[in-house]
């Protein structure tokens, strides 16, 4: 099976994989947009986690070929193959609607009845808990037979790769090195496969060039670091300029895209219409979770007489009436606050948060224990003591540079529905020095 994608050319998907997509909760992802509401802002923007999980798997899979080109016949370097992709396949399957948000309606993590092998902390589920749930405990477990048969790939080694944790070390094992930490790092990481992928895709359907970056030029120069028997993900220093262009386009798309004030918005809109009504809940049965995607929440939200439900449909914001980057403006952004609160005057308050790096910031001491596996450089020096793997914060100063989050505060309100005086005062809050 072939597919053709704009982004990355054509994917091929082997034989046994084809049941896994086929299968209704895999299809699922056709119907859940990877940007939520930014298609309101980016007409373009209506692209799925179906194809986007479809091209996660194919970065992992020149990777792959990449680190690993004279073992690409070895029956066992093919298992672990086998499963990386399937786990950069499955990483969004249990993904909800429309947005991160819409995990406020899912139930408590105990109702999902996930294995007991697994701890988990009690709480509310989140769309990790779905996945987990779909690769081990589903019908689509069932559609692993094939992949098992031809490579040896178990349905909980790849859960495992998605989750960051194995209690099967063994599984990983190769010729005496366990290469489980880096493909995790190559799932979920610093500069996993994930981000590879959304960052030239997000960009691509957008229409906008915030994220473009050599994705080719990367990884050529991703490397293998074998330390104490364990294989984590390296970097050559000739790409380290390229990483630098890797985060900076991730931080600029959470600026520019991620974070625009309608689609951030229009979430926060989501957000209280969950708070006041009671009318939508994810369910703990995972054989009707997969008639939940957009679709089907935005059908609720058309036929409901909630206030917000009608806002999100007909694409109603409340005007922006205020904005503050950083800590600019923060004490003119109070006086707004108060003013409102202290005169009953409905109105939403939208905060974001970007920071170049969630692995690492200035309040992190010890980079080891800020993150499990941490991205290490390959000196070109391959004889020399001076290849001792460093972190990868030692071999770029973006991570000083940007170690501060970056905020972005908004107000919004229905300011044009106020009275006369209230919009006077209100402006001049906003234009006093």
């Amino acid at each position: 099976m072939e597919v053709r994608d704009p982004v990355h050319g054509s994917i091929y998907i082997e034989s046994g994989e084809i049941p896994i997509i086929e299968h209704p909760y895999f299809q699922r992802l056709r119907s859940i947009k990877q940007l939520g509401f930014s298609e309101y802002v980016f007409p373009g923007a209506t692209h799925t986690r179906y194809l986007h999980s479809i091209g996660v798997m194919e970065v992992a899979n020149r990777t792959f070929n990449r680190l690993f080109h004279d073992k690409l016949f070895n029956k066992e370097f093919l298992r672990l193959k086998e499963t990386l992709r399937l786990a950069c396949l499955l990483h969004d399957v249990g993904h909800a609607p429309l947005s991160h948000t819409t995990e406020l309606a899912m139930p408590m993590v105990e109702d999902l009845k996930l294995p007991s092998k697994y701890e988990f902390e009690q709480g509310q589920a989140t769309h990790e808990h779905y996945t987990l749930k779909t690769i081990v405990d589903s019908s689509l477990t069932e559609m692993f037979s094939q992949v098992k048969n031809d490579f040896g790939v178990e349905c909980y080694s790849v859960a495992e790769l998605i989750l960051g944790q194995t209690a099967n070390p063994e599984y990983f094992t190769v010729e005496g090195t366990n290469y489980f930490p880096l493909l995790h790092q190559l799932v979920s990481s610093e500069i996993d496969c994930d981000r590879m992928d959304y960052l030239l895709r997000d960009s691509y359907f957008c229409g906008v060039s915030y994220g473009n970056y050599d994705l080719d030029w990367l990884i050529d120069n991703f490397k293998i670091c074998r330390i104490d028997n364990q294989a984590s993900l390296g970097i050559s220093e000739r790409a380290i300029s390229t990483f630098d262009d890797f985060l900076i386009s991730r931080f600029h798309m959470f600026m520019m895209v991620y974070f625009h004030y309608k689609a951030v918005c229009l979430e926060k809109m989501l957000y209280n219409y969950f708070e006041e009504s009671k009318e939508y809940a994810i369910p703990a049965n995972i054989d009707e979770y997969k008639n939940h995607d957009d679709y089907s929440l935005m059908k609720i939200l058309r036929n409901s007489n909630n206030r917000w439900a009608k806002k999100i449909v007909e694409n109603k914001i409340p005007a922006k009436i205020f904005e503050t980057f950083g800590d600019t403006n923060i004490n003119k952004l109070k006086e707004l606050e108060s003013y409102l609160k202290e005169n009953n005057i409905e109105y939403i308050k939208c905060s974001s948060t970007g920071r170049l790096s969630k692995y690492y910031s200035e309040d992190m001491e010890n980079v080891e224990e800020s993150h499990l596996y941490p991205i290490r450089v390959v000196r070109n020096f391959p004889n020399s003591s001076l290849n001792r793997f460093p972190h990868i914060n030692e071999a770029t100063d973006l991570y000083e540079r940007y170690s501060k989050s970056h905020a972005v505060n908004r107000l919004h309100c229905e300011i044009n529905e106020l009275p006369s005086s209230q919009q006077q005062k209100i402006s001049d809050l906003i234009h006093s020095h």
